[in-house]
This record gives C-alpha cells, sequence and structure tokens, in this order.
C-alpha cells in the first residue's frame, strides 16, 4: 500500500494509473476506522482495479471546537487495517494540503432544505463542511466510484446534492453500502471509542428503538411512535437531538403516514459528550 501526503504526488500517481486504464474507487474517511469502513473498502476492491482511502479529519464540518480536538486518532493502527484489507492508495493529507488558500467560509453550496433539517439544524455549517472537502477530494482523485456507508444517511443525501450541483454526477458513481452492526444492534462508529464501558452497554438503546418503531409502524399520525422513543431514551440517560420519521428520499418530516410512502426513522442523541446518530429504513 501506497502512504501519500502530497496533493501533487497524489495526482501524479493517480493519473499514471488511469492512463494505464484502471478504474478507481474512492473510500473518503476520517480514520478511527473499523469494520464498517473496511466493508466499502472491500466494494471497492470488487469493483474497481485501484482503490484509494483517504483519511483526513475535516476541520470546516465541526461546528463545536472542542468536539474536533476530542474527535479519536488511531493513524498506526489505520494503516494496519488498510493494509490488511488490501487498500493500494491510503491518502493522508494535512490541512493546509486540502485548503491550501485558507478554509473558506460556509454557504459555498446550495444544498437547499436539506442542509436546515436533522443534522443541518443541530450542527449549522456542517454540511458545508463535508461538501467542500468531499468536492475538494473528489477533484483531486477524479474517482470513477465512490463509497459511502448508510449510516450517515442525511450525509450521502447531501453529497447526492453536491454531485449533481458540481456536475460530478457524470463521472462518479455514488454506491450506498449498508450499515453495519454489534450484535447487540449498536451501529459501528468511529465516535463509539470515546465511550466509556458504561455508555456503550446503553448506546444500544438507539438501535432498540429505531426497530421498536419498525415493529409498530402503522398507518396514520407518527407522532406517539416519536415522543414514546425519546421517552425511551431520556429513561437511559439519553440527551436527544431529534428522533424523526421521514420521507426516504427527500427527509421530509412524514407526520401522518398513508400506509405506502417510503420512510426512514433517524435518530440523534448523546451520552454525555458523546453524540451518536443512526437510521433505520421502516418499509
Amino acid at each position: 500500500m501506497l502512504l501519500v501526503k502530497k496533493v501533487d504526488d497524489l495526482i501524479q500517481i493517480i493519473g499514471k494509473k488511469r492512463k494505464a486504464g484502471l478504474s478507481i474507487g474512492f473510500v473518503p474517511t476520517m480514520g478511527a476506522l473499523h469494520a464498517g469502513h473496511i466493508s466499502l473498502l472491500e466494494a471497492a476492491k470488487s469493483e474497481n482495479m485501484l482503490t484509494v482511502c483517504s483519511i483526513f479529519i475535516n476541520p470546516t464540518q465541526f461546528n463545536n471546537q472542542k468536539d474536533f480536538e476530542n474527535y479519536p486518532v488511531t493513524i498506526e493502527k489505520d494503516v494496519y487495517l488498510l493494509e490488511n484489507s488490501g487498500s493500494d492508495i491510503l491518502f493522508f493529507p494535512s490541512p493546509d494540503e486540502i485548503y491550501p488558500h485558507a478554509m473558506q467560509k460556509p454557504g459555498l453550496y446550495d444544498l437547499g432544505f436539506l442542509e436546515t433539517i436533522l443534522e443541518g439544524k443541530y450542527r449549522p455549517g456542517h454540511f458545508q463542511g463535508v461538501s467542500q472537502v468531499v468536492h475538494r477530494l473528489l477533484e483531486i482523485i477524479r474517482p470513477d466510484n465512490l463509497y459511502l456507508g448508510q449510516k450517515d444517511y442525511q450525509q450521502v443525501q447531501i453529497i447526492k446534492k453536491l454531485l449533481s450541483l458540481t456536475g460530478l454526477n457524470e463521472s462518479v458513481k455514488l454506491t450506498v453500502c449498508p450499515t453495519l452492526r454489534e450484535p447487540d444492534g449498536l451501529a459501528l462508529s468511529s465516535r463509539n471509542l470515546r465511550l466509556s464501558e458504561e455508555e456503550r452497554k446503553k448506546a444500544a438503546a438507539i438501535s432498540q428503538v429505531l426497530s421498536k418503531i419498525k415493529k409498530n409502524l402503522q398507518s396514520g399520525n407518527t407522532d406517539p411512535l416519536i415522543a414514546e422513543a425519546k421517552d425511551f431514551l431520556a429513561m437511559q440517560g439519553f440527551k436527544t437531538d431529534y428522533i424523526e420519521i421521514a420521507d426516504a428520499r427527500t427527509l421530509e418530516p412524514v407526520k401522518n403516514w398513508d400506509g405506502s410512502q417510503k420512510l426512514i426513522a433517524l435518530a440523534a442523541s448523546s451520552l454525555n459528550e458523546v453524540r451518536l446518530i443512526d437510521n433505520l429504513f421502516l418499509n
């Protein structure tokens, strides 16, 4: 596996591979890798002749400086996992390489309704930062295929919008891979590393309430399901930002379900300082 830190070096290396006719699969990450990330790399390897993974903790997508400072860094373990998973190139740039002309202010991308709800509401500017770094990485790597996980479902929808806004959807195919979970249902996440032993035992409650919403879903008013889920998490010591039942395509909240509209339940809730998100298709 090649470890590349400079943008110019990566462009040169990938340019040669592209001229040789190799298809390129790309998995962007912020490190602290786990089996969910590796599943994305496996998907990329199965469909491409060259697999590129990036590790970059992007400062522009953190609206909370403390959250940025506390984000887990496990680069030695990450390199080991990538080498053993058969990744071809690890791109590990510094902020100066990604943002050579200083970090720009949010507001660059017209993301519309999608950035005003759910994560966008509680993390203002977050999706502008996500769009900024993904756009930059795609311009550097110019992959044929991009691989993302369903756990960050709203982010996936944002990146679909970004691809359309920039015209990159004509050259980059987006593949969304299923969320991987622990045996108790907890979605794999880099942030799980920050949970104490006691918090880890409680954390599966988020997936449990989403599964209960799915089990009890009926046509009509969805508010009672949401209220019950919030109450359950509160009793477990969670501070919940949102639990929402929404249209699976647009993420518009659905307060009265007609029995056929495709739905997804999404949640963001914190145990002390560790904020966890999850989602589940309902039908």
